[in-house]
């Protein structure tokens, strides 16, 4: 089995139900989070985490994750500004599933304030 790193760039709420979750699983999305983001490259999570993040809630995690590859073949890659500005797009009734196919724990690999 192979697996693919992910990245996400979150705050402190969604953070703490990771944790709460014993850093295995995503919550659920809220009614308007459609789309889970999970992203491919560290500097955009950490990007997005210092400037969405700590601005928006005093601080900004970045968090490292594994998924199964052949599972996440079932989406495409979205290119959504530069050339390393690259992420999927998972629908929220899909996330469980998502979370079915994690690979190890959750991580927090950069924490900004």
């Amino acid at each position: 089995m192979t697996s693919t790193t992910l990245w996400r760039p979150t705050g402190p709420e969604e953070l703490e139900l990771v944790r709460a979750a014993g850093w295995r699983r995503w919550p659920p999305r809220l009614p308007d989070q459609p789309i889970f983001y999970p992203v491919l490259n560290e500097d955009y999570a950490v990007r997005i985490a210092r400037e969405w993040n700590v601005p928006h809630s005093g601080v900004g995690f970045v968090t490292r994750f594994a998924v199964r590859t052949e599972f996440l073949d079932r989406y495409e890659v979205h290119q959504v500004g530069g050339q390393t500005i690259l992420e999927y797009w998972v629908p929220a009734e899909e996330l469980e599933d998502f979370n079915d196919n994690l690979v190890g724990e959750i991580e927090v690999v950069h924490e900004f304030r």
